[in-house]
């Protein structure tokens, strides 16, 4: 595996109540054990964190797959 190729840490978006004003890191190369979020397990590779600013308080659902086309959220590519 390269670089380029990030980790599906998991088949299914992973539901997350985030906080109004709260930034959030989202894990990009699948590696992390804090998914869906970074542990900075990424370093030594080409992935950095996503940061996400929470503008209301709300359940999502992020990647876990690392597929999205809309990261950090799930867009279902997980079902493909």
């Amino acid at each position: 595996m390269s670089d380029s190729s990030p980790v599906r840490a998991a088949d299914a978006p992973i539901g997350v109540e985030v906080e109004a004003g709260k930034s959030y890191f989202w894990c990009s190369c699948g590696k992390s054990t804090s998914q869906p979020f970074c542990d900075g397990s990424h370093k030594g590779s080409d992935f950095v964190p996503m940061k996400f600013d929470a503008d209301e308080s709300k359940k999502l659902f992020f990647c876990a797959c690392k597929a999205t086309k809309g990261a950090p959220l799930c867009d279902g590519s997980h079902n493909a």
